[in-house]
């Protein structure tokens, strides 16, 4: 919420009038609606319970803010009382100190929590795809919103380096590899590696197309059902074997891969800025938890059924299964495991799991159990839950080779904001300068684009709108940065010089500029509500109204050309102001501001 002297006075008032009425109670302002007189609104539906009738308040309300020194005017409508401030107390307020609207977007020490964020969670038989990107943009914002707001955040990623789906990327590579490696080919090694896995699927489709025919009675049988039947699932089962046997020859072959992969992960973690605390890996913890359900078991947590199978009674979720009848463990197996080896390395207060929605049935029976085991922390676990993101052409699959590469992705965002920038760019401008521009505005209006949208949204991605400098897009804000950055250095190379703490604030009324400057009051309350939602699409709604307010400001109300000098100081002030809050607020999401576009 936004933080004004005149509210907190009136708060201050209303707890000497009324008894109920807390001496600390915090009144929420609100942007005042379009349409009607006035810059903020109190609702004074709000205190009912502490004051009676709430039009008799708004009433009391009014008489208390006409007097006030900073109120212009105060008027009630119903039991919403809208008021105008005095140009200087607004922005003395608001634009006047950001660093106190930067110190208002943090929690109250006693709130600020240690958490832990596991984001990413790639395998290590293909590179990362549209679906990843996704992931990665939320993972690496939350983390970011929650450090901004005062949190102690550590992110993790959890790779899966092992299991059939590794094992296929292998055997493709025996077979049709002739040792080729990533320098031969001259391309990345989770792109080699991840042809290899189409190319088992091909191969692998292939023997089933003909063993259904050579075998009619096999025709009703799906793929998977007839998996083992072929040759090539046969052996990739054996190398499954193999590898957990220890065989010398397999873990070779799979180290070698593996490396290639991991190479290629760390260059585009790189390009999306993205540095974790810690990468876990599923071979390193895929055999935990099976104690766990031994204890669990004695506890009366899980109970045996009677084909020997280990389950977990959740109730009305569900039944699960913890192990198999044959003592072998399942996925929620490693999970409880990996959860508490997280919590015993880091003690979080607590865990964020960024997982698509498919699944949400997964971690409401993980989060049950590890409850029912005994954990208290495990009351703070929580699914950052997430939908699907497709493209223009179609929804994409891994095994038939039609994902949107991430790589790729990011290689035509950046073209894209290149070419945008040539056309918009003078003469003089380099090559390498308009490329430098390119990375950051096209990565940057990929991950806005990304987080626009709340998580759980199965979202639509249109790489060319997304680009646009017009519109709700990352270069429109950008654009709003560099052109406030083009105001201070054309004011500083023409001798205007500002101080905010001593510019006369009277002078701006004109309504853009308070406009402008009420947006601003409410960057504190938008960093924390989107960090207590766990939602950075709020943040982005703000930051293109604040873009929006400025625009509107800059073309109402002239800066360098502005009638006096002292108006100038005044719009310079404020433009810097808020020039400090989008590139504060891109920052937050990850979010980079070229120099110019």
């Amino acid at each position: 919420m936004a933080d004004f002297q005149c509210i907190r006075d009136l708060a201050a008032f209303l707890a000497a009038q009324y008894e109920k009425f807390p001496a600390d109670t915090v009144i929420p302002a609100e942007r005042c609606p379009g349409g009607m007189t006035g810059d903020i609104t109190v609702n004074c539906f709000r205190f009912a319970k502490l004051c009676g009738n709430p039009a008799a308040v708004a009433a009391q309300t009014v008489e208390f803010l006409q007097n006030h020194a900073d109120v212009a005017a105060a008027e009630a409508v119903k039991a919403f009382v809208n008021i105008t401030l005095k140009p200087e107390a607004l922005m003395r307020d608001t634009v006047a100190d950001t660093g106190r609207l930067f110190k208002e977007g943090l929690l109250p020490e006693k709130e600020r929590q240690k958490i832990l964020i596991e984001y990413s969670a790639p395998n290590t038989n293909k590179p990362q795809h549209l679906g990843h990107v996704r992931n990665n943009t939320l993972g690496m914002s939350l983390a970011s919103l929650l450090k901004r707001v005062g949190n102690d955040v550590t992110e993790i990623n959890l790779v899966n380096d092992r299991g059939i789906h590794i094992c296929k990327s292998m055997i493709a590579y025996q077979r049709f590899g002739n040792g080729i490696t990533p320098e031969s080919a001259g391309i990345k090694g989770d792109h080699l590696v991840g042809n290899f896995y189409v190319r088992y699927n091909q191969a692998l489709s292939e023997e089933i197309a003909a063993l259904r025919q050579a075998r009619p009675d096999l025709a009703d049988k799906d793929d998977e059902a007839l998996f083992l039947e072929t040759e090539l699932g046969a052996a990739t089962q054996k190398m499954l074997r193999d590898w957990e046997a220890g065989d010398p020859e397999v873990r070779a072959l799979w180290t070698k891969m593996n490396g290639w992969v991991f190479d290629g992960f760390a260059a585009t973690y790189e390009r999306m800025g993205i540095h974790f605390d810690h990468t876990y890996l599923e071979s390193q913890t895929y055999l935990l938890g099976k104690d766990t359900i031994a204890e669990g078991l004695e506890k009366g947590v899980f109970r045996k059924r009677e084909d020997g199978a280990v389950i977990a009674p959740l109730g009305k979720i569900g039944d699960k299964v913890v192990l198999r009848s044959d003592g072998t463990s399942v996925y929620i197996t490693q999970d409880i495991g990996t959860t508490l080896l997280k919590y015993q390395d880091y003690q979080p207060e607590s865990m964020v799991w960024v997982v698509g929605d498919e699944q949400n049935l997964h971690f409401q029976m993980l989060f049950e159990i590890m409850k029912r085991l005994g954990y208290k922390w495990a009351e703070n676990l929580y699914h950052l839950s997430y939908g699907m993101v497709n493209l223009p052409t179609g929804k994409m699959k891994s095994r038939e080779g039609t994902v949107v590469d991430a790589d790729d992705l990011f290689e035509e965002m950046v073209q894209m904001a290149t070419a945008s920038c040539r056309e918009h760019a003078g003469e003089g401008v380099s090559d390498e300068e308009l490329a430098a521009r390119g990375e950051i505005i096209g990565m940057g209006a990929l991950k806005f684009m990304l987080l626009k949208f709340n998580a759980k949204t199965t979202m639509m991605f249109d790489p060319a709108a997304s680009i646009r400098f017009e519109g709700d897009t990352g270069p429109y804000v950008q654009y709003a940065c560099t052109r406030i950055r083009s105001i201070l250095r054309k004011a500083a190379e023409r001798g205007i010089a500002y101080a905010a703490d001593k510019v006369d604030w009277s002078l701006a009324g004109a309504p853009e500029e308070k406009a402008l400057a009420v947006t601003a009051a409410f960057y504190p309350a938008a960093l924390q509500q989107a960090a207590a939602r766990r939602d950075a699409s709020g943040l982005v709604d703000y930051l293109l109204n604040l873009a929006k307010a400025f625009n509107a400001f800059y073309r109402e109300c002239p800066v360098l050309a502005a009638p006096t000098p002292e108006l100038a100081a005044v719009r310079l002030a404020m433009a810097a102001a808020a020039g400090s809050i989008l590139e504060d607020g891109l920052k937050t999401l990850t979010i980079g501001v070229p120099d110019a576009m």
